[in-house]
Order: structure tokens, then C-alpha cells, then sequence
């Protein structure tokens, strides 16, 4: 009790010395004096004013002791702040040249944590959701017995089933086009794209708990691929279709598509046309 209530006064202590002084500082040429200062704003939580002082000086202070500590506050200042990418550029600095340094371990998992911050929502672009997945994985490979490793997988999981459901998405996006065919600008058919989004997602993300989802979805698309397809095509694609059938039979023998499943093999066998809407 006693270390937290010190703690407090220097902390109340800082905060008022920072308020009155900052101008004072801002303006000092005694890097010394700026170094000092930019500490206890961030020991007081005032990241703004860290950052201020110290981008104005800290490439000065590479190679010098105090250039470590002072490069890695000003990358935790922009964290702190959510200006999650300059944060990463500082980060990442951090660890290119201070490899072996005291907040090396650090620098590397927030650099990760910083870009999984980035990630956007699955209607937009996913090339930051895959530049965090790389950077959380090249710190687990680096620190594979850090304490933070489970926190990176954990992320890491995250980002790959955002991945996915972005990949299920544009799958079913194709299967309720159906038979549309203005998008399909050099052939084939919008039941093919989705039976190909959905089989890649399947190979790229095995784990995810949209594998059921994918499943039915591909049974449901070569069904429909069969009935839509030239009488030579339809032989073969309702052999496709019960060969699926089987698959996601075994795959998911409890499933909660199961009666769906066997309408559709029950249909493919007699090679029978299906209403659509019994198969969503």
C-alpha cells in the first residue's frame, strides 16, 4: 500500500510539473533535460506530450543509452494513443535496431498486436488482416516460448476465421447469383466460382468454424451445377454431386443440414430437378 500511494504523489507530482512545463521543455535544447521529461509524460499516461518531445530528437539519440528506452517509449506512446500504424513503423524500427535489446520481446508482439488492430472490416481489403497474421507469426517463430505467444496464437485465430468468413461471404455471394450470368465475362457459371471459392477456403482455412457452412454450400452449388448444365455435362456433375453428398455425410453425420443433404442426393440419384429454395 505504502509503493502505490508514492506512487500516486509522484505520479499527481509529474502531472502538475508536466502541465506548467511543457512549452519549457518543447523549446529546451538540452536533450539531456527533453529525455528526462518525455519520461514522466509517460510515466503520467500523457502520451501526447511524450511523443512531441521525443520524435523531435530521438534519432539523435541512436546508439546512445538513452536511444533504446527513448525509441521504444515513442512507439508505446503511439499504441497508447490507437495511431496503431505509426506505431508499428516505430516498433518495427525498435527491432531492427535494438534485435537483442531489453524491450525487444516487446517491440516484436505490439508491432503484431498493432497491425491485428488494423485489421478492417471483411468488406474492405484484407491485405492488413494478412500483414498482422504475418507479423504475430514471426514473433511466435522469434519468442516460442513467450509468455505472450498464446495471446499471439489466440489473435492469429482471429484474423485467419475473418479471412474466412470474408472467402464464405463471396462464396454464397456466387451461389445466390445462380444462373446469372452477366458477371461471368469469359465463361463458366457463378455455381462453378462458388464451389471454388468455397473448396480453396476449405484447403486455406481447415479449421474454421465455417467448415460445415462451406460444405453445404459446395453440395448445394453441384447440385444446381448439374441441373443447369447441357445434357453431356449432366452425367458427370450429378456423379459430383453425390460423391459430395457422401463427403459431407461423413463429414458431418449430425448435421443440422443432414435432411437437405439426402433431398438432394434423393434427387441427384434420379437426376430429378429441385425446387431451389429447398436447398438454402
Amino acid at each position: 500500500m505504502r509503493k502505490l500511494f508514492i506512487f500516486a504523489v509522484l505520479a499527481s507530482c509529474i502531472l502538475s510539473s508536466c502541465k506548467t512545463s511543457f512549452n519549457q521543455v518543447y523549446k529546451s535544447t538540452d536533450y539531456d533535460y527533453k529525455y528526462e521529461a518525455a519520461k514522466e509524460y509517460y510515466i503520467a499516461g500523457q502520451y501526447s506530450k511524450c511523443y512531441q518531445i521525443l520524435e523531435e530528437f530521438v534519432m539523435m539519440l541512436k546508439g546512445t543509452e538513452k536511444g533504446e528506452e527513448s525509441l521504444f517509449m515513442l512507439a508505446m506512446s503511439y499504441y497508447k494513443l490507437h495511431d496503431y500504424e505509426t506505431a508499428v513503423l516505430y516498433f518495427d524500427r525498435y527491432f531492427k535496431t535494438y534485435a537483442k535489446g531489453i524491450y525487444a520481446e516487446t517491440a516484436k508482439f505490439y508491432s503484431g498486436k498493432a497491425s491485428y488492430m488494423q485489421s478492417p472490416d471483411i468488406r474492405l481489403d484484407q491485405s492488413p488482416t494478412i500483414t498482422a497474421i504475418n507479423s504475430l507469426t514471426d514473433f511466435i517463430e522469434i519468442y516460442p516460448y513467450s509468455k505472450r505467444t498464446k495471446d499471439a496464437f489466440e489473435m492469429i485465430d482471429e484474423l485467419r476465421d475473418r479471412l474466412a468468413l470474408k472467402e464464405y461471404q463471396a462464396s454464397k455471394l456466387y451461389y445466390n447469383l445462380g444462373s446469372y450470368t452477366g458477371n461471368c465475362y469469359n465463361g463458366g457459371s457463378n455455381y462453378q466460382a462458388c464451389i471454388i471459392t468455397a473448396e480453396n477456403a476449405l484447403k486455406t482455412y481447415p479449421s474454421t468454424p465455417l467448415r460445415e457452412e462451406f460444405y453445404i454450400m459446395i453440395l448445394r452449388a453441384r447440385y444446381h451445377l448439374a441441373v443447369k448444365s447441357v445434357a453431356e455435362k449432366q452425367e458427370e456433375r450429378y456423379r459430383e454431386t453425390i460423391e459430395e453428398y457422401y463427403g459431407f455425410k461423413n463429414e458431418f453425420p449430425d448435421s443440422k443440414y443432414m435432411k437437405e443433404a439426402e433431398r438432394i442426393f434423393t434427387h441427384a440419384v434420379a437426376r430429378q430437378p429441385m425446387d431451389k429454395d429447398k436447398t438454402d
